[in-house]
């Protein structure tokens, strides 16, 4: 089970699975500020990558580097087979970009921002068409004349999209491109992103929720601009350190699972607690059995509950190898 970030993708293409992004030890200082830091991986054709970290730990700067925004400080990547220094137009060209923030004309329609970014493109006889079909993969044939300022969160976002798909690109970088949007924008727009995944194209996001990156082919997790871990969801989710030896995960149903949560933090054996949903979920030593959990709860604070074994969630990967670069590790000058 390989789960490290790759060694070095640009000698040593995948056999069957040409990479579409390699990234080979690649790193960025702004002065004593180090914003990316040695981070090596490689990602596929027709899959969707999911980069997640803390506010601060290096992504949007990874995603500049790799649309050729910004020069790095030391390594190298290739993007579809172009290098991110030398051919950073070529890559440009190539690429679609949704930003976390909408960035489009706020004054023109739907349409008119369909038109001026393919014009920038270059489609000539070929935008009308264009535009027709990124306006039908969005769902934005009842929105296509209405100004751009006057759409909701989850449409700008769709329109954000359709623009950046108007040149047919077969890659597309995606910074947090659900934040603030209602649940079911989000869950409206990654069915649009699994529309595109099917079609070949492969799609790089970068996204704070845990649900998010379930749905995603592989995740990275970068902290302190280091990348942690790479791997798929359930390959992550079964690393020993996750769930060390001697240890487990557990989840508690009750009717006031936040009284019993201050109360089980403070039963011997229990290592880890927190709240999902409406559940307790906790990491404690085997030794702490189901009934030992339901007992304390029981005639400590007249609580029934129901207790059984689950499985760690990417969140408890996250935090686990959080927590342990934080203890380990000697602090960074600073990450951005």
């Amino acid at each position: 089970m390989d789960l490290s970030p790759a060694q070095s993708p640009l000698s040593a293409p995948g056999p069957g699975a040409p990479h579409v992004i390699a990234i080979d030890h690649l790193s960025k200082r702004f002065g004593h500020l180090v914003a990316v830091n040695d981070v090596s991986l490689a990602v596929d054709k027709g899959t969707i990558f999911g980069l997640l970290g803390p506010n601060g730990s290096g992504k949007s700067t990874l995603i500049r580097m790799l649309c050729g925004l910004l020069v790095p400080s030391a390594g190298g990547a290739q993007v579809l087979g172009y290098d991110i220094v030398r051919e950073s137009i070529s890559i440009r060209e190539r690429i679609g970009y949704v930003s976390q923030k909408f960035s489009l004309y706020p004054d023109l329609s739907a349409q008119e921002n369909l038109a001026f970014f393919g014009s920038i493109y270059g489609l000539g006889r070929r935008l009308r068409a264009r535009m027709d079909a990124v306006i039908q993969l969005a769902g934005l044939g009842p929105y296509a004349k209405q100004v751009a300022v006057n759409l909701s969160g989850g449409w700008k976002q769709r329109l954000a999209l359709a623009c950046a798909l108007i040149h047919e690109p077969p890659m597309v970088f995606l910074d947090e491109p659900t934040a603030g949007i209602d649940p079911v924008a989000r869950r409206q727009l990654w069915d649009l992103l699994f529309r595109l995944a099917a079609q070949g194209v492969t799609l790089f996001v970068t996204t704070h929720y845990m649900d998010e990156a379930e749905r995603c082919t592989r995740v990275g997790y970068i902290y302190q601009g280091r990348l942690l871990v790479c791997g798929p969801p359930n390959q992550l989710k079964a690393m020993a350190e996750v769930t060390p030896a001697g240890t487990r995960w557990a989840q508690v149903d009750c009717a006031s699972p936040a009284r019993a949560l201050e109360h089980l933090r403070r039963v011997p054996g229990v290592l880890a607690a927190t709240l999902l949903g409406a559940a307790v979920h906790l990491r404690t030593r085997k030794s702490l059995t189901d009934d030992m959990i339901r007992d304390a709860l029981q005639q400590d604070l007249g609580l029934q509950s129901d207790v059984r074994p689950v499985a760690p969630v990417l969140e408890d990967v996250f935090v686990t190898l959080t927590q342990a670069a934080s203890q380990n590790s000697p602090p960074c000058e600073g990450t951005s």
